[in-house]
């Protein structure tokens, strides 16, 4: 990868975090503990999560998945354990001092750029927040899901199937067309099925099928 791009995407990852810790500022004590679309955790759980992603490289990541016998849902909890505090005025000031963190444990920078954008979304949509990730920072996610299964089934879920944004470059794939906003289709290829409504197109019901639990 060019230094340039690069640097840009660490700095699309620095400023995604930043706007969510903005809205998690307003959040009350409630909400902290509000259910989020990230299967059983609350939204405190969810930003403890980055916090561990964006404190974790490649060695230590390595030890904690070895130590969970390489079960991630394992290696997760633990690490986000880790880092919720005991407060979550404490667990969004851990946030905040890994706002502009360029830890990771591999190169894959979209990949983690994907993480705040998608977990961000987990956490606002539930809340009705209406802060959204940039289309400069969603398309580089969009191009990196649609093609590889990374943390999520992303490239299966889209597998034969035309995606198109409507609001940005995002163009990829052949088969029945989805067409939509590029957020949605991000969320969508994310696992996300409450993101599916403002899809359109012939390819939007397999789609969703996909997305069933």
């Amino acid at each position: 990868m060019a230094k340039n791009q690069h640097n840009n995407l660490w700095a699309l990852v620095h400023a995604e975090r930043a706007a969510l810790a903005d809205d998690l500022a307003s959040l009350s004590s409630e909400q902290w503990q509000h259910e989020t679309l990230c299967g059983q955790w609350n939204v405190e759980q969810v930003v403890a999560h980055l916090t561990a992603a964006a404190s974790i490289g490649q060695w230590r990541w390595i030890r904690s998945m070895a130590g969970a016998r390489f079960r991630p849902d394992m290696h997760n909890l633990r690490r986000l354990n880790e880092h919720k505090g005991t407060t979550p005025s404490q667990t969004l000031e851990n946030f905040r001092r890994v706002v502009s963190s360029t830890v990771a444990p591999t190169s894959d920078i979209p990949a983690y750029l994907g993480e705040v954008v998608v977990h961000a979304q987990d956490i606002r949509q539930p809340l009705g927040l209406s802060t959204e990730p940039t289309v400069e920072a969603l398309t580089p996610v969009a191009e990196f899901f649609a093609s590889r299964n990374f943390a999520v089934p992303s490239k299966n879920n889209v597998a034969g199937l035309r995606l198109k944004a409507i609001d940005g470059p995002f163009i990829y794939g052949d088969g029945p067309l989805v067409t939509g906003p590029t957020l949605n289709l991000v969320m969508a290829m994310a696992g996300r099925a409450a993101y599916l409504d403002d899809l359109r197109g012939p390819g939007v019901e397999l789609l969703g099928t996909r997305l069933e639990p």
